[in-house]
This record gives C-alpha cells, sequence and structure tokens, in this order.
C-alpha cells in the first residue's frame, strides 16, 4: 500500500499540482477541489503551519544603516555634479530588520521548497507589468497565520463537501483555513 495517492499522476506532475494547490490555499485562504486532491494538501499544508508556528518567534531584531539614494518631489535621483561627472547623492538611514536564526531560515527554505511564487495583479493593470508585486508566502505564514493558531495543537485546515461534481461525479471538497 502506498503512502500516499498518485492521483492518477506523473509523480513530477503530481509533485506539481499540490505545490500549486497548497500556494492557492496559502494565498486566497480556501479552494474548492476533489476530495482525494484535498486529503493530499491537507497532509502538506498542515506540516508547513506547524513549522510556522514553531519558528515565529525565532528571530532578532537588527538596526543598520543603509545607503538610500536622495530622491527630489518628481521621485528621481538627485544628482550633482562631482570632477565633471554626475554623481547620484546617497543618504545614510538607519533601519532595524529581522535577522533570522538558523533554525528559522532553514524552516523558511522548507516552505520555499513547497510554495510557489506569488505576483499579485491588481484588476484596474491587469495584463499589465507595471503594479504588479511580489507576495513573500513565508513572510505571510510567519507574520500572519502563525500568530492566529499559535494555542492550537494541529487541525489548522476543513474540509466541507459540496457535493459530486457534474462532469464525473467525482466529490468536491471546499478546503480552508479554520
Amino acid at each position: 500500500m502506498a503512502g500516499y495517492r498518485k492521483l492518477g499522476r506523473t509523480s513530477s506532475q503530481r509533485k506539481a499540482l499540490l505545490r500549486s494547490q497548497v500556494t492557492s490555499l496559502i494565498y486566497h485562504g480556501k479552494i474548492v477541489t476533489t476530495e482525494a486532491k484535498a486529503k493530499e494538501i491537507r497532509k502538506i499544508t498542515e506540516s508547513l503551519i506547524a513549522l510556522a508556528v514553531r519558528e515565529k518567534d525565532n528571530y532578532e531584531e537588527v538596526t543598520v544603516t543603509a545607503k538610500v539614494a536622495r530622491k527630489d518631489k518628481d521621485g528621481k535621483r538627485v544628482k550633482e555634479e562631482v570632477d565633471g561627472k554626475k554623481v547620484t547623492v546617497f543618504d545614510e538611514v538607519e533601519k532595524t530588520i529581522k535577522k533570522d536564526n538558523p533554525s528559522r531560515l532553514h524552516a523558511r527554505r522548507q516552505m520555499l521548497k513547497v510554495l510557489y511564487s506569488v505576483t499579485d495583479v491588481p484588476a484596474e493593470s491587469a495584463g499589465k507589468k507595471k503594479g504588479t508585486k511580489k507576495i513573500d508566502l513565508t513572510e505571510k505564514l510567519f507574520e500572519d497565520i502563525a500568530p492566529k493558531y499559535a494555542s492550537r495543537n494541529g487541525g489548522y485546515t476543513r474540509m466541507v463537501k459540496i457535493g459530486p461534481r457534474k462532469g464525473d461525479a467525482a466529490m468536491q471538497v471546499v478546503i480552508e483555513l479554520v
């Protein structure tokens, strides 16, 4: 007996399918899929959330100085002439950053093995590159999802059956984060 469902796909197709559905579940909060797929997605998602809950406070805040280009009122870089060349003017700024401890960094990389990168496209700029932004799902797991589930011991997802699909009568479920 296999330790997992094969879902009628080759291993690479199955891995890609599960990765994309886990990414969608974490990004959107709930998805509609078949019961067999949902049971596999649940295993992967719950392990990712458990990893995030375990490592959510495992970082240290560090203050660093960074050089930032000075900008004018239009948002363009300010340039001044030095020895006949135009050079950008930089200001030093103090920033506080979160530095992952080694176990949290390892957890972040384990999550990145499963999750795809997500690009958020606003409705008004559909089809254009301008206005899009990358969503960091590992950060979403650590900052938003993990604190919500800190007091829970597992059971981070819920499956609700919504009836058979019209085409092939496969049982459809909504899987969502509790």
